[in-house]
């Protein structure tokens, strides 16, 4: 099982990347074009969320939201002594032998626990500089037993890292629902049974930076994701055509909009486009919390924000028939920042404009506001999928869903 670990091969010296990782001319950093700025993103002061305050910083993060889908946050509650136990504990996992990383290794993206390397081995043509551990943590009495239990503190340690993220994030849930006009618990309530991942990734120094990525462009499958990262510079988001270099800010976190929130937010909130670069010199880590809605919550945009001005976007669908698409489709190399994930939020499950016979077909899947889940429902999808409403029509177990 050697050599199936990044970190492995970047350690044992190596003066060029292997050929699998060199990204095609038209498809690589172009490092010296990136935009380098003190305040690339917002920086939002949640102290204020206690207190009189409360409205501007809504009016603060609804704006942030809409212009940027990122911002970080300070005086969100974590003490540094955390931030730093949880940044020292993955350190010292990425440096345990190799035989004990294995440990947890797999490629299969369904596992809930498992380390694995680049985004997606089964299905990617060019790997990315990248090795990662990657757990789910809530409930955490469903997942902490699949653990690794090197180094010895790792599963407490984790653990209590985990519970303060969520709290976390359940004060911006609250304050994005505000934001959008909506009762503050509305997004805790929509989501039904919370989920909760993390990841721990680890880059590498690597000989040739120029050619490769940490992670390409791409945006977050789930609703919002909180970012911790050291000191070492590497995330860059996409901001009218240019890629924005956003330098850590110690003890701050990164929060940005995933796919599910701007679907929530009719499209006024905006899931943007980010990568991951490394550099030669030092290795870099991050850690994000991805927060999920349960696999059959119904995302589709609240009555509240649609109306003959604002229609609707986008037509309901499930988490779980989104996280599939996510995960099943095959990766074809980026062009002008274009990415398959953005695509399938944007372009699938759009609505499209003035087309009725396509606004029937989808109602078609739907009963009571809520999205068939059986077989009629999967083969229309296939079938949007694959062919449009013409291919649609021919099948009669989709013409006929009541059947």
């Amino acid at each position: 099982m050697s050599n199936l670990l990044l970190a492995d091969l970047a350690a044992s010296g190596v003066k060029q990347i292997p050929s699998g990782y060199i990204r095609p001319i038209t498809d690589r950093p172009n490092l010296s074009d990136v935009q380098i700025s003190h305040d690339s993103i917002p920086l939002i002061d949640l102290h204020g969320l206690n207190g009189p305050s409360r409205s501007l910083v809504i009016k603060q993060i609804s704006q942030a939201c809409e212009n940027d889908g990122f911002f970080q946050v300070k005086n969100h509650g974590i003490s540094e002594e955390m931030i730093g136990k949880i940044m020292n504990i993955a350190r010292q996992f990425f440096k345990l032998p190799e035989s004990e990383r294995l440990k947890t290794y797999s490629d299969d993206p369904t596992k809930t626990t498992r380390l694995s390397t680049s985004f997606n081995v089964n299905s990617e043509k060019i790997s990315s500089w990248r090795d990662f551990l990657r757990l789910h943590c809530y409930p955490l009495e469903d997942y902490m037993h699949e653990w690794p239990c090197n180094p010895p503190s790792f599963r407490r340690d984790v653990a209590e890292y985990c519970t303060s993220i969520r709290g976390l994030v359940l004060r911006v849930l609250e304050a994005i629902s505000e934001s959008l006009g909506l009762e503050r618990d509305y997004i805790d309530k929509k989501i039904g049974k919370h989920g909760q991942h993390m990841a721990m990734n680890y880059y590498p120094p690597c000989p040739q930076p120029e050619l490769t990525y940490g992670l390409p462009g791409h945006t977050d499958p789930n609703l919002i994701t909180i970012l911790l990262q050291d000191e070492v510079p590497g995330l860059q988001v996409l901001r009218d055509g240019k890629w924005i270099a956003v330098n850590p800010v110690p003890n701050t976190f990164i929060i940005n909009i995933g796919d599910q929130m701007q679907v929530l937010s009719n499209d006024r909130y905006k899931s943007v486009l980010h990568r991951a670069v490394v550099n030669s010199e030092k290795e870099r880590i991050s850690i994000p919390t991805f927060y999920c809605p349960s696999q059959d919550t119904v995302i589709g945009p609240p009555e509240e924000m649609v109306d003959d001005d604002h229609p609707a976007v986008y037509r309901d669908f499930t988490y779980g028939e989104y996280y599939e698409k996510f995960w099943n489709r095959d990766e074809e190399p980026r062009r002008s920042g274009e990415d398959d994930a953005q695509l399938m939020a944007r372009e699938f499950f759009k609505l499209p404009e003035n087309s009725d016979e396509h606004r029937r077909s989808i109602r078609l899947v739907t009963e009571n506001g809520q999205l068939k889940t059986g077989s009629t429902c999967r083969a229309f999808n296939e079938i949007i999928w694959n062919g449009g409403l013409a291919a649609a029509k021919s099948r009669p177990e989709v013409s006929n869903p009541a059947a």
